[in-house]
């Protein structure tokens, strides 16, 4: 792995206050990394740090393997691009806005009219050229100033809450954006979120942030594989339940979690508990079937989300339980909202935090 950015044993305090706590981290050059972590984590302040607009009050930054110092903090900057949580942008045209950072370096005017003009096209705003930047929606300003920090085409892009606030179509678009970028210019991509959706899907990592450390950091699938009290924490991630505990003959659990609903789970428990069931490991079906599931419950579809090959679906059994299938599936059992369902899976599936 090359490494393209470093903190070792970074803290950071504001007033006696330790926004960061001693926080080791390497991001790859050419990844995607996510900062997942509840407001107040220190996830804005961790990017800061990482953009050189910040010094730590201990520890040492590096970047391609060299030490930041003050005597070359200035030079580093210009290899890193920072796109805030709220759009910064400036009263003139959406080119204007893009532009300005290529005018700042005095490129060329036919080289700057190209660059913005790619960019443009990246983030779905061609034809935009002219627009009052300001006039904009909120999801075509935030793409405005993303475009701005592409266009300058650094070797670090650092995103504060890109999507938070913006509605699920110019997410969406916002996530294809940082995609792209990542694919096709090998932009390396850090991510500040507390969208554990987001964090599953779009990054290579994840670093898991709670109370100014990082507690975690791996895959996705090794990080969401398997829910930690930290993740669970910060969020009412789906398909996550407490309820009354009983152990059984058979050496099983039985869990009530309301509305009649009983849920099976592995292991002996008694009292008060919570658990977590991931979307992939519940089978569904449109009738009853036979299967060494100890857990087959019957609902009704009440949401269907749309996610290129893949829908994730929300079915009420009770309570409302998170289903993610392929589209294809989806298609072949011509499900509906309001269609009557079955959900499957095993009492292994069910991991207890």
């Amino acid at each position: 792995m090359t490494t393209i950015t470093e903190l070792r044993n970074v803290t950071k305090t504001f007033d006696g206050i330790t926004a960061l706590d001693d926080v080791n981290l390497q991001i790859a050059k050419g990844a995607i990394l996510a900062i997942l972590g509840p407001n107040g984590s220190g996830k804005s302040t961790l990017l800061r740090i990482l953009a050189l607009l910040m010094k730590p009050t201990k520890g040492e930054v590096y970047f391609q393997n060299i030490q930041i110092t003050d005597r070359n903090a200035e030079e580093a900057r210009t290899q890193t691009t920072m796109v805030f949580q709220k759009p910064i942008l400036f009263n003139t045209t959406v080119y204007n806005n893009i532009a300005y950072g290529l005018k700042m370096r005095k490129e060329p005017k036919d080289e700057i009219e190209k660059r913005v003009n790619k960019v443009l096209k990246l983030v779905k705003l061609e034809g935009f050229e002219k627009r009052h930047a300001k006039k904009l929606s909120g999801g075509e300003q935030q793409r405005v100033t993303l475009a701005r920090a592409l266009v300058l085409d650094t070797e670090l892009l650092l995103l504060d809450e890109p999507t938070a606030n913006l509605d699920p179509k110019n997410a969406s678009i916002i996530e294809e954006i940082i995609a792209t970028a990542n694919r096709e210019n090998k932009t390396t991509i850090t991510i500040a979120t507390h969208n554990m959706f987001q964090a599953k899907n779009l990054p290579n990592r994840v670093a898991l942030m709670s109370n100014g450390k990082i507690d975690q950091a791996g895959t996705p699938a090794e990080i969401f594989s398997k829910l930690s009290k930290t993740l669970a924490s910060f969020a009412a991630l789906e398909n996550t339940f407490t309820g009354n505990a009983k152990t059984t003959e058979d050496g099983t659990t039985v869990v009530e979690i309301g509305n009649n609903t009983q849920i099976t789970v592995t292991g002996q428990y008694q009292g008060k508990i919570t658990f977590y069931i991931s979307p992939e490991d519940i089978i569904l079906s449109k009738a009853r079937f036979e299967s060494s599931a100890r857990n087959i419950l019957k609902g009704k579809i009440v949401e269907i989300q749309d996610s290129d090959a893949l829908v994730r679906l929300k079915v009420d059994v009770g309570r409302p339980f998170t289903v993610q299938i392929t589209k294809r599936s989806f298609n072949e059992m011509n499900l509906n909202l309001n269609a009557e369902v079955y959900v499957a899976f095993k009492a292994s599936s069910v991991q207890i935090i």
